[in-house]
C-alpha cells in the first residue's frame, strides 16, 4: 500500500463522520445521502490529486475544502443556500479547522444516531459507519450480517432519516435524558462486537473497543451522562484490560481459566475501579451489576480465588433485573464453579429451549463443563455440535482443543 493510500485510509478512519456532519450542517438542501457522496468524492479526488501533488500539510483542512466547494457547486442556484465557511480566511488554499468543534459533532452525531424512530439495528449500524467510521465490510464482519444485509439496513436507515428529517436537529434538554439509555445500549452493543468479532489475531476488533470507550469517555467529559454512564465505563475498562490477554500470540482463544494473568492492564483495573466507586447511586442498573462482576474477576489473584459465590449472586440479581438468555448462560456457569453443579446444569438445560439452542456458545459451555464432570461422551456430542455452529475460526480451534482432552 502506498503512503497516499495509508493517508487516506488514515482520515478515513478518523474523520468520514465528522466529514459527513460538516456537509449535513453545510446547508438544509443536502441530505445523508449527498453529504456521504461529497466526502467519497473528496476521498477519490484525494488519492489522485496527493500521487501527482503529494501529501498536504493539512490533510484534512484540504478534504474539507474540496467538500465545501463540490457541496457549492452541486446546490449554488438553490435560495437557501447559505455558506457557514464565508467568513473564514485562508492564505494556502487549505481550510484550518478547530477539531473541538468536530468532536462536538461527532456526539451530536452519537444522539442522532441514537433517534428513537430508529430501530436498533439501524442505530448501531449508523454509529459503526458514522461515527465508527468503518466502510460496510468492515460492518458486516463485526455484525455477522452479509454486507447485502448491511447496505439494505443503510438504505432503510437513510429514507426514514430523509423523510422524517430527522438526523440532526438538535436535542432538548429533554431529549438528552430520554436518548441517554439507548446511547448506552449502542455504547454497549459496539464494545461487545467489538470484543467478540473477527478470527484469528483478528478476532478482537480493538478499535471497535476503542471507539465505545471513547464514546463513554465523552460523554462523561461533556456531563452528559448519569450513574449508568459511569458504571458502563467501568465495565469497559474492566473488559478492556483483559483484552491483551484473550488471544495467544498463536491466535488461539484463551479462556478465563486459562488467560496470563499478568497481561491484564493494571492501569486499567484502577480506572475502572475509580469509576465504579463514582457510579454508586441507589438506583442500581444492568451496568453496575455487570462492572462488580467483572471486578471480581479482575481483582481476582487466580481463577480459583475468584469469588464464584458473590458473583453467582450478582448474576441472579442481574437476571432480575435483565431477564435473557445471555446473561441466564453467564448465571449457570457461576453456579457451577459455586459448586452449585446441579442448579448450573438444570439453568443449562432450560436454556435449551431458547434460541441459544442454536448457538455455539450453549454447547460449548455444556462440553466444557460435562467435561470437567468426566462425562465425555455428552461432552463429544455438545462439542460437535457447538463446531457446526461457528464460523469464527479461532472458536473451531478452541473447540477442537476441548475435543482432544475429551
Amino acid at each position: 500500500m502506498d503512503k497516499e493510500q495509508k493517508a487516506a485510509d488514515k482520515l478515513y478512519k478518523t474523520h468520514f463522520g465528522k466529514m459527513v456532519t460538516a456537509m449535513l450542517q453545510f446547508s438544509s438542501d443536502i441530505d445523508l445521502e449527498m453529504a456521504e457522496d461529497l466526502v467519497q468524492d473528496a476521498f477519490y479526488a484525494a488519492l489522485a490529486t496527493w500521487k501527482d501533488k503529494g501529501i498536504p500539510q493539512n490533510p484534512a483542512g484540504w478534504m474539507y475544502t474540496v467538500c465545501r466547494n463540490n457541496a457549492i457547486n452541486v446546490i449554488k442556484k438553490n435560495k437557501s443556500f447559505k455558506n457557514p465557511f464565508e467568513e473564514e480566511h485562508t492564505t494556502n488554499g487549505e481550510a484550518e479547522h478547530d477539531e473541538n468543534i468536530f468532536e462536538d459533532r461527532k456526539l451530536q452525531l452519537l444522539f442522532a444516531c441514537s433517534h428513537p424512530r430508529l430501530s436498533a439495528k439501524m442505530q448501531v449500524v449508523i454509529t459503526l459507519k458514522y461515527l465508527a467510521n468503518l466502510k460496510t465490510e468492515s460492518i458486516a464482519k463485526a455484525l455477522g450480517i452479509t454486507i447485502d444485509g448491511i447496505d439494505k439496513i443503510l438504505a432503510r436507515a437513510k429514507q426514514r432519516i430523509r423523510m422524517e428529517n430527522i438526523f440532526l436537529k438538535e436535542p432538548t434538554p429533554q431529549q438528552l435524558i430520554t436518548r441517554l439509555p439507548i446511547v448506552h445500549k449502542i455504547i454497549y452493543l459496539i464494545f461487545n462486537e467489538g470484543y467478540r468479532a473477527g478470527s484469528g489475531k483478528d478476532f478482537i476488533r480493538q478499535e471497535l473497543c476503542e471507539e465505545s470507550l471513547i464514546m463513554t469517555k465523552s460523554l462523561l467529559d461533556n456531563n452528559i451522562c448519569n450513574t449508568d454512564t459511569a458504571a458502563l465505563y467501568a465495565l469497559q475498562l474492566f473488559n478492556a484490560s483483559r483484552l491483551s490477554a484473550r488471544v495467544t500470540p498463536a491466535g488461539e482463544l484463551s479462556d478465563l481459566e486459562e488467560q496470563d494473568r499478568t497481561l491484564w492492564n493494571g492501569d486499567l483495573i484502577v480506572l475502572g475501579s475509580y469509576y465504579l466507586n463514582k457510579s454508586r447511586s441507589e438506583n442500581i442498573s444492568s451496568y453496575h451489576y455487570e462492572a462488580a462482576i467483572a471486578y471480581l474477576h479482575c481483582h481476582a489473584k487466580s481463577f480459583a480465588d475468584t469469588d464464584w459465590a458473590t458473583i453467582s449472586k450478582l448474576y441472579g440479581q442481574l437476571l432480575q433485573n435483565n431477564p435473557n438468555p445471555f446473561v441466564k448462560l453467564n448465571y449457570a456457569i457461576a453456579l457451577y464453579y459455586d459448586f452449585q453443579k446441579q442448579k448450573a446444569f438444570d439453568t443449562l438445560r432450560d436454556l435449551r429451549h431458547t434460541f441459544l439452542e442454536q448457538s455455539y456458545l450453549l454447547h460449548a459451555t455444556l462440553g466444557k463443563l460435562y467435561l470437567l464432570e468426566g462425562e465425555t461422551y455428552k461432552s463429544d456430542l455438545h462439542l460437535t455440535k457447538a463446531l457446526r455452529l461457528t464460523d469464527f475460526q479461532v472458536e473451531i480451534d478452541f473447540i477442537k482443543k476441548m475435543l482432544v482432552k475429551s
